[in-house]
């Protein structure tokens, strides 16, 4: 930056900069706007900064973000422990959850197979979900990796490496079109899938 911006800014814009979906001009509105904003909203923004670092951990069973020890679906007696839905991500869940239908339990990655990016499944919480079936009680684990090829290759290792458990039923999230759209405008990835999941009417 410029030597008439002064070494906090510079350092405050670098810091959003590096964060997800954030470019250097959203980075520098976001340092400005915080410039002229009342003590308040920054002192808010920093407490929260340190609270979410200092109260977070992870779920010890299903790896999920949490405050409390197991997290609060875990500790849910009335979801279905039988079922356990697979998720590359937290923020995944959390879609999941928004659904309402879902009442089974959940189990975060915390990322997909990736070679290209030095990502491979000892890097995931995989084993630690075998570990959860070698428990006994699960009946069946539904496969919920992003429609990706990272993530179709995450679901084929699990698939794969749950095949000693044959008690367990694995599922993958089922795929087609979405729901308002047009099939000009499909991918031919999701209108082939589409054609081949097909049912009766």
């Amino acid at each position: 930056m410029s030597k008439t911006v002064p070494d906090s800014v510079t350092r405050l814009t670098e810091s959003f900069a590096r964060l997800p979906g954030i470019g250097p001009k959203t980075a520098s509105r976001l340092t400005y706007f915080l410039l002229r904003a009342g003590d308040d909203v920054s002192d808010n923004l920093s407490d929260a900064l340190h609270e979410l670092k200092r109260k977070t951990r992870l779920c010890p069973i299903c790896f999920n973000i949490t405050e409390t020890t197991p997290c609060l679906v875990c500790a849910d007696a009335n979801r279905d422990g039988h079922l356990i839905v697979v998720v590359e991500e937290p923020l995944d869940a959390l879609a999941i959850e928004r659904t309402g239908i879902f009442k089974g339990r959940y189990h975060v990655l915390h990322g997909s197979i990736s070679p290209m990016d030095g990502i491979g499944p000892e890097q995931l919480k995989i084993k630690e979900l075998a570990t959860r079936i070698e428990g006994g009680g699960v009946e069946e684990v539904i496969l919920a990796t992003n429609p990706s090829l990272s993530g179709d290759a995450t679901a084929e290792y699990i698939q794969r490496s749950l095949v000693d458990y044959p008690s367990v039923r694995v599922t993958r999230l089922a795929r087609g079109l979405p729901t308002g759209g047009d099939l000009e405008y499909v991918d031919s990835i999701t209108l082939t899938r589409a054609l081949q999941g097909r049912h009766n009417m």
